[in-house]
């Protein structure tokens, strides 16, 4: 099965247990007590299935942990003392890794079922269910949770996409691998909005990732500025980890970064209007967000450039049908000319405002 696995574009596979992870429902309910999933309600919804795979499925009787090398060819964060141009999280750069791995999952599953005599049942997963994939992806021995929560391998570094498949098949499980991370704190100690209150704990609520994919609303204020020009995720916990100097460039076509989302210009973006969003992302994760969320992400790196060439980009969103974005272009515009000057030149737009978040963006400006 593993040759089968990397003919097909795998770069790891193992076996693991669906009982293997008896402390996953306690620490799950522990990280949901304390509110560290932010609005992320669907964590919550679905506690009971996503802490014990036979909740979810109970005829499993096997797990199949698959991953996928997307090691980037260039620095994740050479781009963010490029304030002028856009960072892109390297796993969102080029189409969406969801479809990409859950095809392959699919022509692996079918694999399995026709080659083993029992033909048996199948189901697989990745990323959109309520699966425990980190975890259980350590547990089979494909890396181990590292201080940022994430899966760290010995081979690929950080860089791994994680999908599964279920199977009524007993497959002998391998064994788990061992926690590498020792004293290092690199990826605690990089995180621009100290999103990890100790080491192996995220508070989603402070992430940046979080911040600009899952959150909705308004970003707070006071993770603005550490946003910088990070306009759809994080990669600094990841891109510090020095297990990644064992890393190796992805080698699937479909998921390497496309050129002109590598570094995008603000002023491209800025101006984007929601057919032009849809057409630059179509295909890709980025389009899940929406075109008012991924401008109200766009206009606080836009306040984070010190490019007054952007004012003007940035007077036209003032009007824009989104309280979203409109309260995101108020703070924008502060950041680029002094609360003084923005409220002087927004003066018109700021007695029409309605909306309580945008007037309170105003008021703050």
């Amino acid at each position: 099965m593993r040759a089968r696995a990397q003919a097909l574009g795998f770069d790891a596979c193992r076996i693991v247990s669906p009982d293997a992870l008896p402390e996953a429902r306690a620490r799950l309910d522990a990280w949901l007590a304390a509110g560290a999933h932010g609005t992320m309600n669907w964590m919550a919804d679905k506690a009971e299935r996503r802490a014990a795979p036979k909740s979810l499925w109970p005829e499993v009787r096997s797990i199949v942990m698959l991953g996928m090398n997307y090691g980037p060819d260039t620095d994740p964060l050479a781009n963010l003392d490029r304030p002028a141009h856009a960072t892109i999280s390297v796993y969102a750069r080029h189409r969406d890794y969801h479809d990409v791995i859950k095809g392959k999952l699919k022509l692996l599953a079918g694999w399995l079922v026709a080659a083993a005599p029992e033909r048996p049942d199948v189901k697989v997963f990745v990323d959109t269910a309520p699966v425990m994939e980190k975890p259980l992806a350590a547990a089979a021995g494909l890396g181990w949770q590292g201080k940022h929560t994430n899966l760290v391998s010995r081979d690929f570094g950080s860089w791994l996409f994680l999908g599964s498949i279920f199977t009524t098949l007993d497959l002998v499980p391998d064994a788990p691998e061992p926690d590498r991370c020792g004293s290092c704190r690199a990826c605690q100690d990089v995180c621009p909005t100290g999103a990890f209150p100790a080491p192996y704990r995220l508070d989603a609520r402070r992430c940046i990732s979080y911040l600009t994919i899952e959150h909705a609303g308004p970003i707070d204020p006071s993770f603005r500025k550490a946003l910088g020009n990070r306009i759809y995720g994080c990669d600094d916990c990841l891109a510090v980890c020095p297990w990644n100097k064992f890393a190796a460039v992805g080698r699937e076509a479909k998921l390497a970064a496309r050129d002109d989302l590598t570094a995008p210009a603000l002023a491209d973006l800025v101006r984007l209007d929601e057919p032009g969003f849809r057409n630059l992302f179509a295909g890709g994760p980025i389009k899940r967000i929406g075109h008012a969320r991924f401008l109200r992400n766009v206009l606080i790196a836009v306040g984070n450039s010190n490019d007054l060439g952007l004012v003007p980009a940035v007077r036209d969103r003032l009007v824009h049908v989104s309280p979203l974005v409109r309260g995101a272009a108020v703070w924008a515009l502060g950041q680029l000319l002094g609360q003084d000057e923005a409220r002087r030149i927004g003066a018109e737009v700021r007695r029409m405002e309605t909306d309580p978040n945008v007037r309170a963006e105003w008021e703050f400006a």
